[in-house]
């Protein structure tokens, strides 16, 4: 009786924690407009290009679900896995009949009269990479295995050529790749990272990473946490078909919850791979600044596996931003029975003060504690759904600002865990906490 009522007990609290992450991880409305922008420090838009000006976003994604259906221009996406990785453009709309101007106004201030609800009209796929593996009979050097390699080397020019259209509209030569966690679908993908690119001020191109998330049911997090391994193999495709396109000059990442663990187990193979061919991964994957928010990552894994192969230097910063408030990640930690998740304010208790101190002084490695009051749905999204934090996404990403006041990016510092703290005021100082030089 009691270990029915154990299990009966651990069952309740995954359905609720499903029920949770979907509630968290979907979005209706325009991000709440960062505080960057909303007491009037920046206005990102006089200078948006006009074929940017509209209510739309184009997102060029990369995926490897299962279509559900055959058309290529109005392409709908589940959560089943597919060998092969697709790419395309999906266009995100806020709102309907709203103007440029009336999307300024609205993006520019945390009072909002108009509706803007989002929406994806249409999805169009523009290719289809091979299956991994191709086929476990084909013959190696056999006209088909001839022809499969042709129809790659043809996928991957018409995604280079498309990605490069995409930057010739744009004076900043660097994309924005999103990577979401559990429990999203695909228009949840592609919807995120175009409120983001949209508050970047449009510059750049803004890039989906969608992988096959989103499963219902009982066991949602448990489907959606062994498709994360599954789509580890593509992302790292992914990840060196954006580096080899020659118009790109800087790939920024921006990876939320269970994406982050895909992001890292990703680029360390990739660290590995490159580092024994004696070629630097920063410049390879030309990684600039890269996020790992919320991140949903068991933290005694993430210090054995990332820090002996010293990941964080890869990139030219990692930025990680951590919550305490985080209810989400607390049920992880208790379902997984891990010590903490690395997206615990909690974190720096696993670390000697002369570590701490270390840390502090890294410029490549930024831990952001977010202490703020709107946390958001279940304190998990609150990397967009937070104005203050959202703004130091801004400085960080989109700036690539140091942190202090001396950079340009306010951040406070707590002298007992020597991380980084945004508060609900920022980036203008809160009264009782002064910001570091």
């Amino acid at each position: 009786m009691r270990r029915f009522t154990l299990e009966f007990t651990r069952a309740a609290a995954i359905l609720a924690f499903s029920a949770a992450l979907l509630a968290a991880c979907s979005q209706e409305q325009l991000m709440p407009t960062p505080n960057l922008y909303a007491t009037g420090q920046q206005n990102p838009f006089p200078n948006v290009p006009p074929e940017f000006r509209a209510n739309t976003v184009d997102v060029l994604y990369l995926t490897d679900r299962i279509p559900l259906n055959d058309s290529p221009d109005h392409r709908e996406y589940g959560y089943g896995r597919s060998r092969s990785m697709a790419f395309g453009i999906s266009q995100v709309k806020f709102g309907d009949n709203v103007s440029w101007d009336q999307l300024v106004k609205a993006s520019t201030s945390n009072w909002r009269n108009i509706n803007l609800d989002i929406t994806v009209p249409k999805t169009t796929e523009l290719g289809r990479f091979q299956p991994t593996p191709r086929n476990f009979l084909q013959v190696p050097g056999s006209d088909e295995e001839k022809k499969d390699d042709a129809d790659q080397l043809a996928a991957e020019k018409k995604f280079t050529q498309t990605l490069s259209e995409m930057l010739s509209h744009t004076p900043r030569k660097e994309v924005y790749l999103s990577i979401h966690g559990v429990n999203n679908q695909h228009i949840h993908s592609v919807s995120r990272i175009a409120q983001i690119w949209h508050f970047f001020g449009r510059e750049g191109v803004p890039i989906a990473y969608s992988w096959p998330a989103g499963s219902p049911g009982l066991k949602q997090y448990m489907y959606d946490r062994e498709s994360s391994e599954f789509t580890v193999y593509h992302l790292k495709q992914a990840l060196k078909l954006i580096a080899a396109c020659p118009d790109v000059q800087k790939v920024n990442i921006i990876s939320h919850s269970r994406g982050t663990d895909v992001l890292a187990t990703a680029l360390r193979e990739l660290h590995i791979e490159y580092v024994a061919a004696g070629k630097s991964p920063r410049k390879e994957l030309k990684l600039g600044t890269v996020v790992l928010a919320a991140p949903d990552m068991d933290l005694d894994v993430t210090l054995q596996r990332c820090s002996t192969a010293q990941l964080g230097f890869d990139p030219e910063r990692f930025v990680l931003y951590v919550g305490k408030e985080d209810k989400l990640l607390r049920i992880s930690n208790w379902l997984f029975g891990g010590f903490a998740r690395l997206g615990g304010s909690n974190i720096s208790t696993m670390f000697s003060p002369q570590e701490l101190a270390a840390l502090q002084k890294l410029e490549a490695i930024q831990i952001v504690d977010s202490r703020i009051t709107d946390v958001g749905s279940h304190g998990h999204d609150y990397f967009v759904s937070n104005p203050a934090v959202s703004s130091d996404l801004i400085l960080s990403t989109r700036d690539h600002l140091l942190p202090g006041a001396d950079h340009g990016r306010p951040l406070a510092i707590d002298p007992k865990s020597n991380f980084w703290v945004i508060t609900d005021s920022y980036p203008t100082p809160s009264p009782t906490t002064a910001p570091a030089k």
